[in-house]
């Protein structure tokens, strides 16, 4: 059984939080200068580390959660929040990087695209909310699994042909999506919020 409504819903709300359209200027900003080898290096190395990171949450986070006495619904609220943040970032168009960060000569791969830009905590929050969701549901593991690896190798379409991206839409396109983005994380955001209060005060929904 594979449960499509739980892939739509995981899909959706990964691909808002980690904005492949989005990433395309942050990824410009932090290649500037390099070499194309070093980019298409640097495309395929950062959705590696933050998809590593998100299964590494996706099957541990649960026992994460268990050893420090979290329950389910503090996590959804928590996590709300954290996406709310997020998405308030996107709408305000509070994301550009800092300009030290671009000069500098660590591997961009690993840290800030990996992590925190692409496996932030709301990725990874999200994450955990919905692998705990997925062992209640039929197929929902396998729909989660195929959520998160189709959204990280968009991820890698997009970075990977940002440039060819960017000369199609131009900036105001992406600028437009990242915004829309936005406003779709924060109104799931507030949804996952309202579960965990039903959830609490036992109300059905």
């Amino acid at each position: 059984m594979f449960d499509i409504q739980f892939f739509v819903e995981a899909f959706v709300t990964m691909f808002v939080i980690m904005d492949p359209p989005g990433i395309i200027p942050l990824f410009l900003a932090y290649t500037g200068g390099r070499s194309t080898a070093e980019r298409r290096r640097i495309a395929w190395q950062a959705p590696i580390v933050a998809f590593c990171l998100v299964v590494l949450f996706a099957v541990f986070g649960q026992a994460i959660l268990g050893y420090l006495h979290v329950e389910v619904a503090a996590m959804q609220i928590a996590g709300g929040l954290l996406l709310l943040l997020v998405a308030l970032q996107l709408l305000t168009g509070e994301t550009e990087p800092p300009a030290n960060t671009m000069k500098s000569n660590v591997n961009v791969a690993l840290v800030p695209l990996g992590t925190p830009l692409l496996a932030g905590p709301g990725a990874i929050v999200a994450t955990i909310v919905f692998a705990q969701q997925a062992g209640a549901k039929s197929g929902g593991i396998l729909a989660l699994a195929l959520a998160i690896g189709v959204v990280h190798i968009l991820l890698w379409v997009f970075m990977r042909f940002s440039l060819a991206i960017v000369r199609v839409v131009k900036e105001n396109g992406i600028e437009l999506v990242t915004r829309i983005a936005g406003l779709l994380l924060s109104a799931l955001a507030v949804q996952l919020i309202i579960t965990a209060m039903r959830t609490l005060l036992g109300v059905a929904p």
